[in-house]
């Protein structure tokens, strides 16, 4: 196939990263290893290692293990609501990447200095557009508008909302689009509307090269896209970044864990500071449970809503052919009925 129209639509997220096509497969903590990373770049996207709350030794290693496996740009994520944060970030000024991507929460203006100043490009999530505001100006040099369609931590705002208030009204940095995508068509939709380009998650986690349990995987191509659901919030003095998982007995234990949390805040048993990172490490080891032991009952099977279009398991580079192909495809029916 020519490939003529998704070429041009490609172009500014392609120059941006300095790959051939601007599909972002999305940091996935306990999934996105040096093997799916790699395989990710290599096939001519863009992978993303998961900071996560890695040990700083570790989280090295596997940069130097990606390293190895691919000459092509990566990018990390980094959690800054993760605790060992602040030691990822010291990291970064040692390790020299070409890409790094703020996460899970709001990042400091200086933080995203600290990164700049190694020499790295900084892209920033966005979930509203009060946040992709501040990012810009705290000095983002590109945006991932996320709707609350992913998976794993997640804003409140639909992508379709986002995609009004966000990606239509911005221009002074390039805007990748994330939340429940997993098909070509929709991604040439996207970027007629103005993306860069487009991430993915929840079809990769699920792809050949992810290391994830068998029985995750099983979860994902049999759920729908009603399976995966949002965390509650119960109290506003404990902040729960919302996470989009398939329901399951962990996610119920988890409601149930806020509310015991809760109680202690009541009666004084526990400060604040602390139970925020209770409910971390919750999900720190509900999602190493489910994806690297295959506890699909009571760990963590943190998925999209694009959940409900996936349904088999494929070789990244199948994968990225397929998506690119729809891509332009559907550019080439969109012009042809244009033209009529």
């Amino acid at each position: 196939m020519n490939y003529t129209l998704s070429d041009k639509y490609f172009a500014r997220g392609r120059d941006f990263f300095g790959i051939k096509y601007p599909i972002i497969s999305g940091a996935m903590t306990w999934v996105s290893d040096p093997a799916l990373v790699a395989a990710v770049s290599n096939n001519g996207g863009l992978g993303c290692l998961a900071g996560g709350n890695t040990p700083v030794a570790i989280l090295e290693k596997q940069i130097e293990e990606t390293r190895a496996l691919t000459d092509k740009p990566f990018a990390l994520n980094l959690i800054t609501i993760a605790p060992l944060y602040k030691e990822h970030l010291e990291l970064m000024k040692k390790v020299k990447l070409p890409f790094v991507i703020f996460a899970g929460g709001i990042p400091g203006k200086d933080d995203i200095q600290t990164v700049k100043d190694t020499g790295a490009t900084v892209l920033c999530f966005a979930s509203t557009d009060s946040i992709a505001e501040r990012m810009i100006r705290y000095g983002a040099q590109a945006l991932i508008l996320e709707g609350m369609e992913a998976g794993g931590h997640v804003g409140h705002v639909t992508l379709t909302i986002l995609l009004q208030q966000v990606l239509f009204r911005v221009k002074e940095v390039p805007v990748f689009v994330a939340g429940g995508i997993a098909t070509g068509k929709m991604c040439a939709h996207l970027l007629l509307m103005g993306a860069a380009g487009v991430q993915l998650g929840t079809r990769f986690a699920v792809a050949a090269e992810s290391n994830a349990h068998p029985k995750f995987k099983e979860k994902f191509i049999r759920a729908n896209a009603r399976d995966a659901v949002s965390t509650p919030q119960f109290d506003s003095r404990l902040p729960v970044v919302a996470v989009r998982a398939l329901r399951n007995q962990g996610h119920d234990e988890f409601a149930r864990l806020q509310l015991e949390l809760i109680k202690k805040l009541d009666e004084g048993q526990m400060h604040r500071q602390e139970a925020q990172m209770k409910v971390e490490e919750f999900w720190m080891g509900a999602l190493r449970r489910a994806v690297v032991d295959g506890d699909v009952l009571r760990g963590s099977l943190m998925a999209g809503q694009s959940v409900g279009l996936v349904d088999k398991i494929q070789p990244v580079k199948t994968i990225i052919e397929e998506l690119v192909a729809e891509i332009e495809q559907e550019l080439q029916t969109i012009k042809a009925e244009l033209n009529r």
